[in-house]
């Protein structure tokens, strides 16, 4: 404040003389006037906050995996029109009807403006929204969403990648936010290769649109040939390789442990579920205004502890990147394990629940 005063109090002359310069009394009374006007401007309530909710409705649905047990869903506004660009790697948060929010990498052709392809595996014991879709989801039904969002980019040799050649790795349902990538590293000319794992060939979505890549793409599955090895995963592996894999997190594990110390080879991955606990402790939860008490183990997260206990909370990713889980904390020092939440955000008392955990044996007690 002080120097905005100083600034509005007109000097005795532009050109030093003691008295006032007449321009500079113009000059004091139009920079008053701008203060002013800015002070009315300030005091205008905000503006509120717009929607950006999408809606779209299921223009089609299709099994892609012969054990039946992965469908594909396509799709488009209700009323047509061009949907928000998207690239390879990209996912979109998916509303569904019961409210569940869930997350699912988009499968279809980017240029297609027109509609999203997702695929869901039906998962009995998860936490109900694979379900949901595939019982419930059916052609003309209606779902939400905010639009893609990109935490897998695909960078290739020579459009933004300093490496020479590209090893895909796939995984089951991992296979989804690859199978863009391979169609735009065909399309660009890349030397690229692809291993593609799974339990069974009857389990593997999208085989007949895998199969048109011909030798590039060694199908692997653990009846005919048994677990695969970090070797078998990577393959031929030489200086100048990026590697991209998404799939179980048995499958990722093995993968980084096997290029720990390989400097010359780019690693991305994405995982379809919550990352391990590492040093993780004993602790509890108490659920404030109720008399909950949830253990949480070692290698447990909190999420999962209170969703196994019935207590509800909102989640999506699991990972601790999309905040869907953000909840308060009222007591108890928390570990932040997560790498979304800003420094004033967790000075305020807020953690994500699907990775970060209790610092100390007294516990957390959380606003749920």
């Amino acid at each position: 404040m002080g120097i905005v005063a100083r600034m509005r109090q007109a000097p005795p002359s532009a050109s030093g003389r003691l008295r006032h310069d007449w321009s500079l009394g113009i000059a004091d009374v139009a920079v008053s006037g701008l203060f002013a006007l800015s002070a009315a401007v300030r005091k205008v309530a905000p503006l509120p906050e717009v929607d950006r909710d999408v809606a779209l409705v299921v223009a089609d649905r299709t099994v892609v995996a012969h054990d039946q047990d992965v469908i594909a869903l396509r799709l488009t506004p209700p009323g047509g029109g061009p949907l928000p660009r998207w690239h390879p790697g990209s996912h979109i948060d998916i509303r569904l009807p019961s409210g569940r929010l869930r997350q699912y990498s988009l499968c279809g052709d980017p240029d297609d403006e027109s509609a999203y392809r997702i695929a869901v595996r039906r998962i009995p014991g998860g936490g109900g929204g694979s379900v949901e879709v595939h019982d419930d989801l059916h052609v003309g039904s209606q779902v939400t969403t905010s639009g893609p969002r990109n935490a897998f980019p695909l960078t290739v040799p020579g459009y933004g990648s300093p490496a020479r050649r590209v090893r895909f790795i796939a995984g089951g349902i991992g296979i989804t936010p690859i199978l863009p990538m391979l169609a735009a590293a065909q399309r660009l000319g890349v030397d690229w290769s692809m291993v593609y794992v799974g339990r069974s060939a009857d389990s593997l979505p999208f085989l007949d649109e895998v199969a048109r890549f011909g030798e590039r793409v060694t199908i692997r599955t653990d009846d005919e040939s048994g677990l695969p090895t970090a070797a078998d995963l990577v393959g031929d592996c030489p200086t100048g390789t990026t590697v991209y894999a998404c799939g179980p997190a048995a499958l990722l594990t093995s993968v980084r442990t096997h290029l720990v110390g390989r400097d010359d080879v780019e690693l991305h991955f994405e995982r379809f579920a919550a990352p391990p606990v590492v040093d993780g402790r004993d602790f509890t939860v108490r659920v404030a205004g109720t008399d909950d008490v949830v253990r949480v183990g070692a290698t447990t997260t909190v999420l999962s502890a209170l969703v196994s206990s019935g207590v509800h909370v909102p989640y999506s990713c699991q990972q601790g990147f999309c905040g869907t889980c953000r909840t308060r904390v009222l007591a108890g020092s928390v570990d932040h394990r997560d790498t979304l939440l800003t420094e004033p955000e967790r000075e305020a008392g807020m953690m994500l629940v699907c990775v970060s955990r209790a610092a100390d044996d007294e516990g957390l007690v959380l606003d749920l």
